[in-house]
C-alpha cells in the first residue's frame, strides 16, 4: 500500500524516505497542524519544545485515530518549530523519532519558523496518512 524510496543517487537521509508513493484509490487523510494543547485547550510545555513535541505527537495519534489510521501510516509531514537552533531542531527531531512516526520511515521536512498560531506554541506538525481499509 505505501512505497518509500531512498533515491540511490542522493545522500542518504538518516531517518526518513525521499518519497512515499501511495498507489490510487487508497483513502488518504490530510491532517490539519496538530499543536501541543492539552484537552482543556491550555498550552503544555510552555518554553520547553521537547515537551511541546511530545504533546503534539499525543494529539497526532488522537487525530489518526479518528480516522482509522496510525503512525505507522502516516507517509508525510512538515514538523515546525519556533527556532533557528539546529540543537532545538535537533531534540524536537528527537521526539519524533523516539515516537515511532519515523519507523515508516516516513518524509518529512524539518522547519525552524519564527512564530506559530498560539502564543508559546513552539511546536507543529501537519501529516498525510494512508487510512488501511
Amino acid at each position: 500500500m505505501i512505497r518509500r524510496v531512498t533515491v540511490p543517487a542522493l545522500f542518504p537521509p538518516p531517518t526518513y524516505s525521499h518519497v512515499s508513493v501511495v498507489e490510487a484509490g487508497t483513502r488518504l487523510a490530510f491532517l490539519a497542524g496538530s499543536v501541543p494543547l492539552g484537552p482543556d485547550g491550555a498550552l503544555v510545555g510552555p518554553g520547553d519544545p521537547v515537551r511541546q513535541a511530545e504533546q503534539v505527537i499525543a494529539n497526532l495519534r488522537e487525530q489518526l485515530d479518528a480516522v482509522g489510521s496510525d503512525l505507522e501510516h502516516v507517509v508525510a509531514t512538515d514538523v515546525y518549530v519556533v527556532s533557528g537552533e539546529p540543537a532545538v531542531l535537533s531534540a524536537v527531531w528527537s521526539v519524533v523519532e523516539a515516537s515511532g512516526l519515523s519507523a515508516g520511515p516516513h518524509s518529512s521536512t524539518l522547519i525552524g519558523v519564527a512564530c506559530l498560531g498560539y502564543a508559546g506554541q513552539l511546536v507543529e506538525i501537519t501529516a498525510t496518512a494512508v487510512v488501511p481499509e
